[in-house]
């Protein structure tokens, strides 16, 4: 990590505004760069004045959006294709893309929030996004929604806090590990009321086949005993 952060650095220091750029973009098309770098280098190297806080800002927020929107397509183009390819299975199971496909059959909007801001998660969710056919306006209105909270929000903490980066770094590990673990917790209990329901839905219609002359009450019912 510390030498990934050397490079990180050292690449946006020389080549700025591109460099910040081409990091996020490639961060965000799965390359093993955790976003929240170049991001924070930026806010730093603002700080600094090598570049202008509200360019470098800009940047990161178009470098972040551009690279999503491209997994979308993708997925969106080439549907289950995608799913296939060698690159593509590191990161995305077939297991792992029916479980986000259901998840944006149900709460699209939440869906995107959630993996916009889950690192391991975002290049997998968006290009399941594209191949769920989740429509186009609304995919980058939550996408460009989360971006627009989350990317000032560590642009900012770098720029105030530069002499502080490593730090910085670790509290937004910390973010995103509560983040995860609360994303867990609400998936667990999602699917706990979900299965609850199936289950009483399924025993109401043995019960109706069993004895259908219960709705007429020809048939009484006796009562449940719980043990």
């Amino acid at each position: 990590m510390a030498t990934l952060q050397a490079f990180v650095e050292h690449f946006a220091e020389h080549f700025t505004y591109l460099g910040i750029f081409v990091l996020l973009l490639l961060g965000s098309l799965g390359v093993p760069i955790p976003e929240e770098l170049p991001i924070i280098t930026a806010g730093v190297l603002s700080r600094q004045g090598i570049v202008r806080w509200w360019l470098a800002l800009s940047i990161c927020v178009l470098g972040v959006l551009s690279g999503d929107v491209i997994l979308y397509w993708v997925g969106r183009h080439w549907g289950d294709r995608v799913l296939n390819w060698r690159v593509v299975r590191r990161r995305l199971t077939p297991q792992r893309a029916q479980w986000l496909t259901e998840a944006y059959r149900r709460h699209a909007v939440k869906t995107i929030i959630m993996a916009r801001h889950i690192m391991g998660l975002r290049a997998a969710a968006f290009l399941t996004a594209g191949i769920a056919r989740v429509p186009f306006r609304r995919f980058i209105a939550a996408d460009a929604g989360a971006a627009l909270l989350g990317v000032p929000f560590g642009f900012g903490l770098a720029y105030c806090f530069a002499d502080r980066v490593d730090a910085i770094f670790a509290d937004v590990h910390r973010v995103e590990r509560w983040l995860v673990l609360g994303g867990l917790i609400l998936l667990a209990f999602v699917l706990g009321v979900t299965g609850w329901r199936w289950t009483r839905r399924a025993e109401n219609r043995m019960l109706a086949t069993v004895n259908p002359g219960d709705r007429q009450g020809s048939v009484p019912v006796p009562p449940r005993r719980w043990r």
